[in-house]
């Protein structure tokens, strides 16, 4: 039905751009289209009403479209037939002039050249495609079909090619500002250094941002393609817990469509890989009844083949034989061969098993002669390449025979100018290259002083702005990746009616006292091994366990709240006896999971997002002066470290209710006082 109404919207409500069909001609197209476009009408009849359409419509830029509408058809069913309406159109749209007509028909033909597999096609029509929409300054289809481009190379195999249209495209969802191509983007790179073993922490960080910009915009098909995703990583580095948590991610995602029974497959194979069998029954069974739901016979296959498996695994021969045939019946449906090669491999293995030999050998020689049958038609494959480069060499050899005497002339007629000319020309070069090695010394010995200078000055000002692994790894590379942080404590502070006190002081006093604390509070938290991660306005923000993963940031973290605590009320004490008012000071905390790294690539700023960020700012703007409030999640970690006080529930959005306590005290010790108490209040005299 909503192919049909797209039809009728497209054809008969829109009138064709610089047409020349008017009046009573015009009307009965409309005419025409509304009554084979009448809702309700099967699937099969839309390819004989765009066809009548093309009799009625003169050549204008409505005609362009219809054929372009009957490309983009075709193109599931026949991608001949797709390619050569997308031919048709494209010739009408040289004749019309019609550059946006040119390039959706060089687009159409090279998505049906896609499909058929033939890259070289695909990508000579895509980048006829691309300099049309970049002539016409259609920036849209341009980005799009720069996506397809890093899609088609990425299926070919050749990542770098794929990964530099990735970031053109990238680079443009940024300018706009386009979440969901953005996100699509961060995927589309995140799978490509999936690929090796080597970059997939790198594969990880952009997943990770891509999958946080997806859940923003609620894009369950990117979440539930980009948690799979995750989740093979987590499994390939051993970390299990992750990638079970990425597997739910992704069945949650996907609920009730056409990927889910892959997202359920998926769960069921890493339960087996554990061992765990009965888990891995009961998702392998869900897989397939989702696959029969929407009648998926691959995914049933699938489904079907790992059942049969796991009950293998587990001893239980009759219901593995059971699933191994029914993935033969299946797989011959479709037909998958390889399916049915895997399902005669698990038949032999179980009637083995089982001491009945004579249908193990029966099932052993239809999984050989299938095995046969696929190795065959990729020997073919190869045998039918080898040719066509056989046929290269010969006629390239046969080129080169019909030349190889005018080379063979010009060679010698070169060496013997060559020699005439040779000595004193070489005396001349020697005394010259002996000269410019001089000189060029001297100005080497005077650049590489410079350039160490330089060199140390940028090191300082880098490791100044970003943390040392960050700042190295952008050296090295050139980009930084996001990493994703299970836990990580997060505080914040700020001063209580800031507004009021900035009110009455100059703007050269109120830069020296904020300059002055945060500068003690940097001394602080590098003490403790934590990372400063930025000021905005009055307001300090750091963080522990990032970049670094460190088990005790929960404690490290309250002890510099409290040295800064200290240091603010020795402060206001002294600002007291010059007669100036006191800075009250509130300190919130919160621990939990975030993505922290750098992102774009202009005035670089290492930051942290998530909602750990979020419930930490909850935390501060709750508290009181002078005090540390605390979340339910620090209090969990460090309850047996410091005397807390329960102070009651705050609501927090797409959260709940939390709980928060004011830390007192340290258990068995005094508050250490992180700053000498001569310090000098050289701000505040003067002010």
């Amino acid at each position: 039905m909503q192919e049909w109404y797209e039809v009728w919207v497209v054809l008969f409500w829109t009138k064709p751009r610089g047409s020349i069909m008017k009046g009573k001609k015009h009307f009965l197209l409309q005419f025409l289209l509304l009554i084979l476009c009448l809702p309700g009408m099967p699937q099969d009849r839309i390819p004989d009403s765009l066809k009548a359409a093309l009799v009625v419509a003169k050549e204008d830029t409505a005609q362009v479209d219809i054929l372009l509408n009957l490309s983009k058809y075709y193109l599931n069913s026949s991608a001949d037939e797709s390619i050569k309406y997308s031919s048709q159109a494209l010739e009408l749209s040289k004749k019309l002039n019609f550059q946006h007509g040119k390039g959706m028909a060089f687009k159409r033909a090279g998505d049906a050249y896609f499909i058929l597999g033939n890259t070289t096609a695909t990508l000579e029509n895509y980048n006829q495609a691309l300099r049309v929409f970049d002539s016409a300054g259609d920036l849209e289809m341009k980005n799009i079909v720069l996506n397809n481009i890093g899609n088609t190379y990425f299926v070919s195999g050749d990542h770098p090619k794929a990964l530099e249209n990735y970031f053109k495209s990238l680079e443009y969802e940024e300018k706009v500002k386009d979440k969901q191509g953005i996100a699509s983007e961060y995927a589309n790179i995140g799978a490509v250094y999936k690929e090796q073993r080597a970059t997939q922490e790198k594969a990880a960080g952009y997943l990770l941002v891509a999958i946080m910009l997806a859940e923003e915009i609620g894009d369950n098909s990117t979440i539930g393609a980009v948690s799979g995703n995750l989740a093979e990583i987590y499994t390939d580095l051993n970390k299990d817990d992750s990638a079970l948590i990425f597997l739910n991610k992704s069945v949650k995602a996907y609920s009730n469509t056409i990927n889910i029974p892959f997202s359920l497959l998926q769960i069921g194979l890493f339960y087996a890989k554990k061992g765990d069998y009965k888990n891995a029954i009961k998702y392998h069974k869900q897989s397939y009844q989702m696959g029969r739901k929407f009648d998926s016979k691959p995914d049933m296959a699938h489904a079907l083949k790992a059942l049969g498996d796991s009950y293998f695994k587990t001893g239980d021969y009759p219901a593995a034989l059971k699933a191994y045939k029914q993935t033969d019946s299946i797989a011959k449906l479709i037909p998958a061969r390889k399916d049915m090669s895997d399902a005669y491999a698990g038949l032999a293995a179980t009637y083995s098993r089982m001491g009945n030999y004579n249908m193990a050998f029966k099932y052993q020689k239809l999984f050989t002669s299938m095995s046969d049958t696929l190795n065959n038609q990729t020997l073919s494959d190869k045998l039918a390449s080898l040719q066509n480069g056989f046929e290269i060499v010969k006629r390239q050899t046969e080129i080169n025979l019909l030349t190889q005497e005018k080379k063979l002339r010009d060679v010698e007629l070169l060496r013997q100018k060559f020699a005439k000319n040779a000595l004193i020309g070489g005396l001349i070069m020697v005394i010259f290259i002996v000269l410019l090695m001089f000189r060029d010394w001297r100005i080497k010995k005077k650049t590489n002083k410079i350039l160490d200078f330089q060199k140390a000055e940028i090191e300082r000002l880098l490791l100044n702005i970003l943390p040392a692994e960050v700042a190295g790894e952008l050296r090295t590379t050139g980009r930084s990746t996001p990493r994703y942080y299970e836990s990580v404590s997060v505080l914040f502070t700020d001063y209580k009616g800031f507004t009021s006190i900035a009110d009455s002081l100059s703007p050269q006093e109120i830069v020296s006292e904020l300059s002055a604390n945060f500068m003690a509070f940097d001394d602080v938290i590098e003490r403790y091994g934590l990372e400063k991660i930025k000021t905005i306005g009055d307001a300090y923000m750091c963080a522990g366990g990032i970049p670094k993963e460190d088990p005790d940031h929960p404690v490290k973290i309250i002890k510099a709240a409290m040295e800064i605590q200290q240091y603010m009320k020795r402060r206001n004490e002294k600002r007291k006896e010059i007669g100036l008012p006191a800075w009250e000071l509130r300190i919130g905390i919160n621990t939990g999971q975030t993505v922290a790294g750098v992102v774009g690539n202009k005035k670089y700023a290492y930051d942290i997002w998530g909602s750990a960020v979020n419930i930490a700012s909850r935390m501060e703007s709750n508290s009181e002066p002078g005090e540390i409030n605390i979340s339910q999640a620090t209090y969990d970690l460090v309850k047996d470290k410091f005397v807390c006080e329960h102070r009651g529930k705050i609501f927090a959005k797409n959260i709940g209710e939390i709980d928060m306590y004011f830390v007192k005290s340290e258990i068995g010790k005094k508050i250490r006082s992180g700053v000498d108490s001569s310090e000098s209040l050289s701000a505040v005299s003067n002010d």
